[in-house]
Order: C-alpha cells, then structure tokens, then sequence
C-alpha cells in the first residue's frame, strides 16, 4: 500500500476540467515526456486513481464524491448546500453542478485511460510486464467509469480508443449516445480483457488499491446486474425514448437472462475467490465465542481485511466530523457536528434481534416505553427508549441514538444527548451543528479520535457479491438452493437467526424472496452508497424516496417529549428523476446528443 499513497501524492499533470473534452492544461508536459519514462508514466497514472470517489467525503460532494446517502431513503445531510438536499426536494436540473461534476470527472478518466494506452509505448523504461500491468488498469479503471456513468446517467457516449483532439469539432465527430446494451457489452469486453491481463498482477501488499482481476470480476457482475433490473431490463416507461434513427436506448421486453448472466458473473466470482482470498470477515471474543457486532463493524474499519474487494487508500474523510456528535464540552477527539442524520425510515428497517422485521407480530417490537438495557458497544445497562431495544446486532452499528455510549472512551464514558438541550441536540449546537432526524450514522466510524485519517475507504466488500448473487439467481432460477444458502451467510454473521432456524420460515415463493433480499440488502449495505442505486433500478424510487420523512421531535425541549415520531422533511421524487440528466452544457456543445426523458 505504501507505494501506491506515494503515487497518488505525485504530481498532477492534467486536471479535471469542467469540460471533459478539454485535455490540455495550461502547464503540462508534453505527451512525449509524459511518456518517455517509467516515473512520470506512474504519476500519469496516478492521476487517473485520483478519480476515484472519496465517499467518505459527501458533505458538499466534493472530491468526485457522490450525494448518494442524503439523497436516498436512508439519511439526511443537515448542511443546507449538500447536493442531496436539492434532490430530496427535486430542486434540480440540468445546469446543476453536481451533474456536470459527475459527467466530467469520469469522462475525463475515460480520456485518460485512453491517452494511457495510447503513449504508453514511448517508455523507454517500462519493461513488456510493466507496460502490460498498466494497460490492463487503465483498461479496468476505463470500464469502471463508463459503469459509474451508466448507473447515474444511464446509456451513454462511448468515446471509442482514440482520446479526443482539444479542438476536434464535436458535430463532424458525430458523437451519439450509444444504448444500454451497447454500453454494457463494452463494459464487459474492456473488464474481461483486463481482468485477463491481470492474472499474474499481485493486488496485496504494495499493489493494494489498483485495479486488480477481482475488482474487474466483481464490477463485471455488478454491471450485468445492473442491466437485469427493472430500471433498464423491459422498462416500457422508456418507450419513446429513442435516438434521432428511432432506435430505443434502453430494452422494451424484459429478457430473463439477463439475470442469469449477472448470477452466472456473481458464481464465478465466488468460486474463484472464495474462501482462499476472501471470505465473510468474523471476530470472536476472548473465550472464542463469536461476536456478531464486532465483525458487523469491524469489516468496515480493519484495513484491507478479508471481505474487502476493493478500497480507495486515502481520500478526504470529513465523515468522521459529521458522525461525530457534537458533545459540547468535550475536547476535540470526540467533539463534530453529528449531522449525518438516519431517517426513522432506516431505523425502523434493521430486524429485531430474532431476526424479524419490526411489524412482524412475532418480533417482540416495542414502539414505546423505557426498558434498562445493554447495548453490545456499551459496558452496563442504560434506560433505553424501548424501539432501540433488542434490536439486531446491525442496528448498534449503524446507529448512534439518545443517551447511548460514544465508541470514543478515551475521555470517559460519553453519553450522547441528542435531544434538544442534549449535549448534541439543536439547543446547544452552534450553527447546524446538530442531527436533524434525532439519530446520527454511526456506521463506518473509527473508534478512536476523529481526526484521524490513517485508513482506506471501503468501497467494495465480498457481502455485496453475496447479495447481488441471490438477487439474481431469485429472479432467473427461484428453486435455486443457494439462494437459501447465501443469504444466510449474510445473516448468520450478522447474528440474526437464519431463514429456516428458530421458527423463522424460509421466504416461500420468488415475490416474498424477493422481499426478503431487498430487505437484507437496505440493513447489510447501509451507508455504503448502495441504497440510492439499488432503489432506482428496482423501480421503487417513486414510492421509497418521495413523501413525508421522519425522526424524533428534535425541537421538543422537553426531553420527554422528544420521543415522539415527527416529520422532519416531505420529499420530492417523480419518473424523471430515475436517470440523472445530461449536463446541460454539453447538449450546448453537442447538439447530436439526446437528454434523458422529463428533463
């Protein structure tokens, strides 16, 4: 790892312009030069990783990251210039910001892996294995752009292998959105190769983070399983949706084996990898006896750890400030803003700790009451609002709620008030220092100071090949034993009973399956950025992500009164808002290209 942190702090010879086909900074080396040498070829390259999402890092959705946590069902971002606060309200468009963000920054890698592979032979000190190694990541990260545009933007521009000349004349070039299938079946050909390619390419040690043959497996799968679902799979709301020629961007008849092709991908990945170099990350306790929580959390915080597919080595981590409370009073170590807020929705999805959701009769949920209780990261008993009593060993992870201990003991036992005139409710913030939803993320945040930002950023974990896997073996071969048997894996390192254990019945029948992964997928993958993605292309958005959204009653300034289920937001989501649109300014450039339907 270490070699990779010192390539990413080279120097940048081409910037991310706003404009994704302008490639010549005013101060850059000549290609020859760029080229000529091993040293500057690796800070090439380095720039092209530089792309990468840093997902920790959403509060203003910067550093190519995305708005995907405030924007879907699962939280809400209290700073009110955060990008999913505009979606959540459908306050945008196509000369939004953020979409040309998105569209430039993995456009321009595009144009970069390209540029890559076309000069790379000029080094005079690459050797044919090295030079090799460098077109099959820049072959990779290629693929993996388009797969980050597709599931935004849906079909896409395929720019083909020859970069773009700075003053090429975009009308000759002719250059069109190309359809779904199209975008995918590229996808797919570029990853094939380069996953090839990298057979003998170690990703351990020092090569950890760069491309690697899992990595291009595991987005492989991912793509066909993106292409399988609703959203782009049969989707007759995209009927007139339709190129100059009348050719339809996205399928009309829905084509089943699609799904096999994404669970034949997902099998293929399991078979080759698992368990030899990755498996479901477990911790114990010092009696050997297993610990559901800590390895619920654990995964998300031990570098490089064996679930782990792929992480981004270093990126900027303002994560940590918004899901550290505020705590007033306290030294800086545990003092934040708390403003990554869960919704009551998400809160109210974790399983209860039989493994059943919260309107099972059989659930023992409780809405209202006190209990004394023992969370799993606390060391005694605390009277404890009884819907945040015996609830999974996934929901302590995910969730820091009222009077609950602080991961942080190094100053003692923190309890976290967020009620009003807690030591982190709206009463003592400065500013919007505050939890709007009464709950604060509590997922993925390290245990000891907050401003400590020596670790990777988990993007990519072996779970989600799991839950991918059954999705789509549900939907092309429901009688399939593994559908069972995969998903309670999940479960049963979740330390929830199993579908088949302790009275629990197996889901009977694909709908009530079906049901069954998503709702493992929402609890499993939350705050992962996966939510937005997985609810669009199921076609749910509609009802998921639009209507009255809910927390505790954050103004009450009796404490009492706080536990009370208020509407903290009423959210906007209609059909258009299922693809992002075109940046508004490249139609202007472009006038051959089509815009997304309703924008």
């Amino acid at each position: 790892m270490k070699k990779l942190i010192l390539i990413f702090a080279g120097l940048i010879f081409f910037s991310c312009n706003d404009d994704f086909l302008d490639q010549v900074p005013d101060d850059r080396l000549t290609f020859d030069e760029t080229f000529s040498q091993r040293s500057t070829v690796e800070k090439y390259l380095a720039n092209i990783y530089s792309r990468v999402p840093s997902e920790l890092d959403q509060r203003e959705t910067n550093s190519h990251s995305g708005p995907w946590l405030g924007a879907s069902d699962e939280a809400e971002y209290w700073l009110s210039n955060h990008f999913g606060n505009f979606m959540d309200i459908g306050d945008w468009n196509a000369a939004s910001g953020e979409t040309s963000d998105q569209w430039s920054n993995f456009y321009g890698g595009i144009r970069d892996c390209s540029t890559l592979i076309q000069n790379i032979g000029k080094c005079k000190d690459c050797s044919d294995a090295r030079t090799s190694q460098y077109i099959a990541e820049a072959r990779v990260l290629r693929a993996y752009w388009y797969y980050n545009l597709i599931r935004i933007y849906g079909p896409v521009i395929l720019m083909g292998e020859t970069p773009v000349p700075v003053d090429a004349d975009l009308v000759a070039l002719n250059l069109h959105r190309n359809t779904m299938q199209e975008c995918v079946d590229y996808i797919i050909s570029e990853l094939n190769t380069g996953a090839e390619a990298l057979k003998p390419v170690s990703f351990v040690g020092d090569n950890a983070g760069r491309m690697s043959r899992p990595f291009a497996l595991a987005i492989k799968e991912k793509t066909l399983l993106l292409n399988a679902s609703p959203l782009f799979n049969g989707n007759t709301d995209y009927a007139t949706f339709t190129d100059e020629t009348g050719k339809q961007f996205i399928t009309q008849s829905t084509d089943v084996n699609k799904w096999k092709l994404a669970a034949a991908a997902s099998k293929a990945f399991i078979d080759e990898y698992v368990p030899a170099t990755y498996d479901l990350f477990k911790e114990y306790n010092t009696d050997g006896s297993y610990n559901p929580y800590l390895s619920t959390r654990d995964v998300m915080l031990k570098d490089w750890n064996k679930e782990m597919i792929y992480a981004r080595p270093r990126g900027g981590i303002s994560y940590h400030y918004d899901v550290t409370p505020k705590h007033v009073g306290y030294p800086d170590d545990v003092h934040g803003a708390g403003g990554l807020a869960v919704t009551q929705e998400m809160v109210d999805a974790y399983f209860t700790s039989n493994g059943r959701s919260i309107d099972d009769p059989a659930s023992g949920y409780q809405s209202t009451g006190f209990s004394n209780f023992q969370a799993p990261f606390d060391v005694q008993q605390r009277s404890t609002y009884n819907q945040w009593v015996n609830r999974e060993p996934r929901f302590y992870v995910g969730v820091t709620y009222n009077e609950s201990l602080w991961l942080n003991r190094q100053f003692g036992n923190i309890i976290t008030g967020l009620w009003y005139s807690g030591n982190s409710g709206r009463g003592v913030g400065s500013g919007n220092d505050y939890a709007p939803t009464g709950y604060v993320v509590r997922k993925t945040m390290i245990t000891g100071n907050k401003n400590n930002t020596n670790r990777s950023i988990p993007m990519l974990r072996l779970a989600e090949i799991y839950l991918d896997y059954v999705e789509a073996l549900n939907e092309s071969d429901p009688a399939n034993p593994d559908i069972l048997i995969y998903l309670n894996k999940i479960r049963e390192r979740a330390g929830v009973p199993q579908y088949g254990d302790a009275g629990l019945a197996v889901p009977g029948g694909q709908a009530q399956m079906r049901d069954a992964i998503h709702k493992e997928r929402r609890v499993e993958l939350a705050f992962e950025n996966v939510r937005y993605f997985d609810v669009r292309r199921w076609k749910e958005a509609i009802t998921k992500f639009a209507g009255d959204f809910h927390g505790m009653d954050i103004n009450a300034t009796d404490e009492a009164n706080f536990y009370k289920r208020v509407v903290f937001e009423q959210r906007i989501f209609n059909q258009r808002h299922y693809l992002w649109p075109i940046p508004q300014r490249e139609l202007n450039t472009n006038t051959r290209l089509i815009q997304n339907p309703g924008w």
